[in-house]
């Protein structure tokens, strides 16, 4: 199977309403070629997992501009004031959770383990309507783990078959986004000859990568 496509092709794997998963720390290690194409499409009702919604009219900071999410999940939306206007002005619903918990939540996902108990947010706003339960007399709270439809990745270099390695702290959300979706789609600087990426440096295997897209080409 070529999993190498290009990015306008990628696209059509989405459908309005899906829930993506996108790599990233504020822009560091986020696909913003496939984002950049998402944004030149009509998809709309979009919800996204991701720690913050890019910077205005950076990475899915321009999904904002453009209305297409209805929701975001994730820990850190204020680094873009447009994300906090749109929920003020009820254009966008917002699902805030602790970030290591959302880490966690992914990972989750990824292993196909339902949920687990936290002592984040115990007491606070964000565990409110969440079960909370009493283990070794401490209170948690009940975490859900996260899953979409689609991952849109970040990687640095990537073979024929899919294996990826990543550069530095873009590795961020990327490796664990990679195994919590049913369509992966990794966004690659560069791709080199099955047997040219040593099996020590393989952060995410190819069995988690579903497509590829090389940045920068249409």
């Amino acid at each position: 199977m070529n999993k190498i496509i290009t990015r306008e092709e990628a696209i059509e794997k989405i459908t309005d309403g899906a829930r993506i998963m996108v790599g990233g720390f504020g822009l560091v290690g986020s696909p913003l070629s496939l984002i950049e194409a998402i944004a030149k499409s009509n998809l709309k009702d979009l919800e996204i997992i991701s720690n913050n919604l890019g910077e205005p009219g950076k990475g899915l900071g321009v999904l904002v501009q453009k209305k297409q999410v209805k929701k975001a999940i994730g820990s850190y939306f204020t680094s873009n004031p447009e994300v906090v206007h749109a929920y003020q002005q009820q254009e966008l619903q917002v699902e805030l959770i602790p970030q290591g918990t959302m880490s966690e939540a992914i990972r989750a996902g990824g292993a196909g383990i339902g949920g687990f108990y936290t002592p984040v947010s115990v007491g606070t706003q964000l565990a409110e309507g969440k079960e909370e339960r009493v283990l070794k007399g401490k209170k948690y709270v009940l975490q859900e783990s996260l899953h979409a439809d689609v991952a849109l990745i970040k990687a640095k270099k990537a073979d024929r078959l899919g294996n990826l390695i990543y550069s530095k702290s873009a590795r961020n959300f990327n490796p664990m986004m990679a195994t919590a979706a049913d369509i992966v789609i990794a966004e690659v600087e560069e791709v080199v000859e099955v047997g040219q990426i040593s099996p020590e440096e393989i952060v995410t295997p190819h069995l988690y990568v579903t497509y590829i897209v090389v940045k920068g080409e249409q």
